[in-house]
């Protein structure tokens, strides 16, 4: 049977929940996809899926494979690593997945061990083990959400170079590799992956749809339906990208000013959620005394969790009036 938890700890989960909540609130990127826009581009995803079928597999992963030796490759094939391998080449790093695993795994079994022992209540070893387990893929995840930011915000001017190129009479695959050339990371990286593709013979929707696996984003997914079109109907290449870099331009700019719209409300959900923890805290150094009348008496417990309730409440609400779908 796991032991009565204590004020303190009823306490810091409290703040965790809250926090939490937050964060997942209010903490977006600056080109955050809206729930519709994010359903589109999964629909896309498996559709570019099916169209490809199981026997395309990109020049990335042929080396990735290549340079693995025997034992590598069949932990590389345990379930969930292509996922997690996709991860980690979608936030820039070199690092092998199972390296990720085994690394998360002895980091989490050590802390989780330790805290168990030495913690005053197990059940806080048994969470820092978690959270310590879970933090590699975390901060892969901020990586790669940081990677797409800064793609996004490089893509008008990696177009305006590609237009460029087109009006000079440059075929499509060299105007790529100008790119790749002239520009920085992580926009250069992508498209010499997709240069390299399309110039060793490879099909050109196979190259483009293996850009958007790797750039999971919307604007990339109407650059490369785009450039498809355009390759299967006929038209003004150039054009069309000055134009898509246009709209990228406007996009950009209608999003930091709508991040600077709905700053005060998030700011105001920031202090009025944490507000009454931080009260708490000054009460308990000022009259150790206080709060332990509270929290002692049932009708006082029953206040505080009633009141907690309502802090959700409030994050959640205070998210749905800041939340702007676009």
């Amino acid at each position: 049977m796991l032991p009565e938890l204590s004020d303190g700890a009823i306490f810091i989960g409290m703040v965790f929940i809250a926090a939490f909540l937050l964060m997942q609130s209010f903490i977006v990127p600056a080109f955050g996809e809206n729930r519709q826009s994010r359903k589109r581009l999964k629909k896309r995803m498996h559709a570019i899926s099916r169209e490809q079928g199981p026997q395309q597999v990109s020049l990335v992963r042929k080396k990735y494979l290549r340079d693995l030796g025997p034992l590598e490759r069949t932990l590389e094939s345990l379930p969930g690593m292509q996922r997690l391998e996709r991860l980690v080449e979608q936030a820039g790093k070199e690092t092998p997945a199972y390296r990720v695993v085994l690394y998360a795994v002895c980091l989490g079994g050590i802390a989780g061990f330790t805290g168990f022992h030495l913690l005053p209540n197990p059940m806080f070893g048994i969470l820092l083990g978690l959270a310590i387990l879970a933090f590699p893929f975390i901060r892969l995840l901020r990586a790669r959400s940081q990677r797409l930011a800064k793609f996004e915000e490089q893509l008008p001017d990696a177009l305006i170079v590609m237009s460029r190129a087109l009006r000079a009479g440059h075929p499509f695959s060299d105007a790529m590799r100008l790119v790749a050339d002239e520009m920085a990371e992580p926009v250069a990286g992508e498209f010499r992956i997709t240069f390299m593709e399309i110039n060793y013979g490879g099909d050109l929707r196979t190259a483009m749809n293996g850009l958007l696996e790797r750039v999971e984003s919307v604007t990339v997914m109407v650059f490369v339906t785009s450039v498809l079109l355009q390759k299967e109907t006929g038209g003004n290449l150039a054009e069309l990208i000055d134009g898509l870099a246009a709209v990228i331009r406007d996009r950009f700019r209608f999003n930091r000013k709508l991040r600077t719209l709905t700053a005060e409300g998030k700011m105001a959900g920031w202090i009025l959620s944490l507000l009454p923890f931080a009260l708490a805290g000054v009460l308990t150094l000022a009259n150790p005394n206080f709060i332990p009348m509270l929290t002692e008496d049932p009708l006082g417990r029953q206040i505080v969790m009633a009141s907690f309730a309502m802090i959700v409440v409030g994050i959640l609400w205070l998210r749905w009036v800041i939340r702007i779908d676009v």
